[in-house]
């Protein structure tokens, strides 16, 4: 893969939306207790199989990291937009959910060492000419508040930019002829090229770099990223964090 990845749940991943209650500091075993947030339409990342139940990469990455915290961690799909005001509102106490580092975010939330390094693509139509700096007249897929969409916004402003709440429904649309191209990360995006819906789309053009890095979201100040950066610093030195990695991926992740 043409990827610079840096990339990757817990031992019971749950679907149920948390509760808004103060987070316990240790479960009635003694243990911390952590409730990670994650949204599940971005396959290989955080998705559904057909159990209903969370898998993908983070999935993973998350329990072992959690195993690592020695924490009982629970995992719940959350609504995209709700994520981060959910965190602050003490809904659930992390976010690991392809969520980019950006400084915008950086103003409300901490953000953890990166997992992931992240280019963006546009995906159209085989056959059909498209040059990701020349949209202008063209309608372009995107997910609601994404580097992706931001990016079509700043870069592309002739363009007409549709925005969805949930990475499928933008599939769905591109798949559906309602969008000429689509902006999206590079991981989902061949993900999808895969499958059958995909097969009739491909990426056109070269990755874009934006210099785009995902973490594990917290709130501001809080003692949980030190401690997540100390566990995925262990999972990257005893080579746990490459396996998961290689599960998922073609390339190998290196930290930075």
């Amino acid at each position: 893969m043409n990827i610079k990845l840096m990339t990757a749940a817990v031992a019971t991943a749950l679907l149920a939306a948390c509760g808004g209650d103060k987070p316990a500091e240790t479960s009635n075993s003694g243990e911390k207790f952590i409730r990670i947030a994650t949204e599940s339409s971005f396959k290989p990342f955080s998705y559904l199989d057909n159990q209903g139940n969370l898998v993908g990469f983070e999935i993973d990455l998350a329990n072992a990291l959690c195993e690592e915290m020695k924490a009982k961690c629970e995992i719940s799909s959350q609504d995209w937009d709700g994520l981060i005001p959910g965190l602050n509102a003490d809904k659930f106490d992390a976010i690991m959910a392809g969520m980019s580092a950006t400084a915008e975010r950086a103003q409300v939330v901490d953000f953890s060492e990166p997992y992931f390094d992240n280019t963006i693509v546009l995906i159209g139509k085989k056959g059909v000419d498209a040059d990701a700096n020349a949209l202008a007249g063209k309608t372009v897929a995107a997910q609601l508040a994404t580097v992706s969409a931001d990016w079509v916004s700043a870069n592309q402003p002739q363009a007409t930019l549709k925005t969805y709440d949930k990475q499928d429904n933008a599939y769905l649309d591109l798949s559906a002829g309602r969008a000429d191209v689509m902006m999206s990360d590079i991981v989902p995006a061949l993900d999808w090229l895969k499958t059958e819906a995909g097969q009739d789309f491909e990426v056109k053009g070269e990755p874009i770099d934006i210099g785009d890095t995902v973490a594990i979201a917290v709130r501001k100040g809080d003692a949980l990223k030190a401690e997540f950066d100390a566990a995925l610093a262990a999972l990257k030195t005893n080579g746990k964090y490459n396996e998961i990695v290689g599960n998922y991926f073609d390339a190998s992740v290196v930290g930075k």
